[in-house]
């Protein structure tokens, strides 16, 4: 699908979908697609670990969590504005598996929200999570993609696209460690890469995929990585 036709059934969605609080069904004034008092309820991120995104208590705000202290991932850091909980559960769950138009655009329009200003210049390139060809094929849907390309036309950022070499077990069941093992060496991109990469992924668990990646994309040159996605699984939910 070119870019051009996607922006104009992008812009056609959003004219067609009606003009109600996607939560709540509230009639709207404006043009987001949620009111504020749902806006300001959703599962918010504000005291993240720096380094995975990984949530903390409001009294460890700004500093890395243990996992990071004692390895820290392949990214330099992690943007994550949400939380994996109740409604934002809901609207990916819509968005990864029916492939939900509407789904997606309000998690697009969430994570721009919450990306502070000095992200959303950052980046030079962002790099999609990418599904290997099969699984591909089988969902007819890349929802890190699909996020990404959107993403890079609002932020005016190219994207540069990794290849998934081989078609890894599910991370479902596997912890902290056993997901880095199943990862290991299962992306790679073409040399020349720009200096400041930003990789993008609908849900970050453990970061065991996004640490993959950026290790791949310093291998093509990237000098500074970071990892962006919409929500972060709570720890205890891996």
């Amino acid at each position: 699908m070119s870019t051009s036709w996607e922006a104009r059934v992008d812009g056609w969605l959003g004219r067609a979908l009606p003009g109600r609080c996607v939560f709540c069904l509230t009639p709207l004034p404006g043009k987001d697609p949620w009111c504020e008092a749902c806006f300001w309820e959703l599962s918010w991120n504000p005291s993240a670990c720096p380094g995975c995104a990984e949530p903390q208590p409001v009294a460890a705000q700004g500093r890395r969590c243990g996992h990071c202290l004692r390895r820290p991932p392949g990214f330099d850091r992690a943007w994550v504005p949400l939380r994996y909980d109740a409604e934002v559960a809901g609207l990916v769950q819509r968005f990864k598996f029916d492939a939900s138009p509407r789904a997606g655009r309000v998690l697009l329009e969430l994570m721009i929200a919450g990306l502070p200003a000095e992200a959303r210049g950052w980046p030079e390139a962002l790099v999609p999570v990418p599904l290997h060809p099969r699984r591909a094929r089988e969902r007819g849907f890349d929802q890190a993609r699909w996020l990404a390309s959107r993403l890079g036309r609002q932020l005016g950022c190219p994207l540069a696209l990794a290849q998934r070499t081989r078609d890894t077990r599910t991370q479902r069941g596997l912890d902290r460690g056993e997901r880095r093992r199943n990862l290991r060496g299962a992306f790679r991109l073409p040399p020349g890469l720009p200096r400041r990469v930003a990789l993008v992924d609908d849900v970050m668990t453990t970061g065991a995929t996004l640490d993959a990646l950026a290790v791949a994309c310093r291998q093509a040159g990237a000098e500074e990585v970071q990892a962006w996605a919409v929500a972060r699984t709570p720890a205890g939910r891996h």
